[in-house]
């Protein structure tokens, strides 16, 4: 086995690879069409109910759907059992996704996605570099912020806003970590 700050240091990078890759992986709505879409799906809801079986979709699309005035948030409508049609053309043209064909890639939802893939990499060049003993919790606390990201729509944009005040604060403490004081002995001579 290695020292212990070989360990550390193999950790942060398991903790920052999990980021990345959680922040880089987020569900989109081709991911969601590619999933509604595949045999396993129709299995799974036959397998589970018995007759015939009407699938209702409780749906907020951002580039349709209006706001609540009190809330702002999108407002879900309902939408019948052939969305699975939609969802079956919708799959196959994931390959937009990131183009500039890509009506849902305008959202600001998708940007703020992107965005922290972007800066989460930034931050990471930043802290590594000066990583210290000193500063290490703090990097790796930083390192875990994707994990605090969850949900969809508001949900995800709350627990992202809530992601940033605590990426400031804790940057704030990995610039400057406090000092811990040390003792020196000193011998009286004389």
């Amino acid at each position: 086995m290695g020292s212990e700050g070989e360990q550390s240091a193999v950790s942060l990078s398991t903790v920052v690879a999990r980021g990345m890759a959680k922040l880089m992986a987020y569900k989109d709505e081709y991911e969601v069409a590619r999933l509604y879409a595949s045999p396993q799906f129709m299995k799974s809801v036959n397998d589970a109910f018995e007759g015939d079986v009407r699938l209702t979709f409780h749906l907020a699309p951002p580039l349709f759907s209006r706001r609540d005035p009190v809330t702002g948030h999108l407002r879900k409508r309902e939408f019948g059992s052939w969305m699975m049609y939609g969802y079956k053309v919708l799959s196959r043209l994931r390959g937009l996704r990131g183009t500039p064909l890509d009506i849902f890639g305008y959202t600001q939802e998708r940007r703020d996605e992107r965005q922290w893939v972007t800066d989460y990499e930034n931050m990471m060049c930043e802290l590594l570099p000066v990583l210290s003993e000193e500063n290490y919790e703090y990097a790796l606390e930083l390192a875990q912020l994707p994990d605090s990201i969850r949900g969809y729509g508001h949900v995800k944009e709350a627990s992202m806003a809530a992601a940033r005040n605590q990426q400031k604060f804790l940057l704030e403490k990995f610039r400057n970590p406090p000092q811990v004081a040390k003792f020196v002995e000193l011998k009286v001579v004389g």
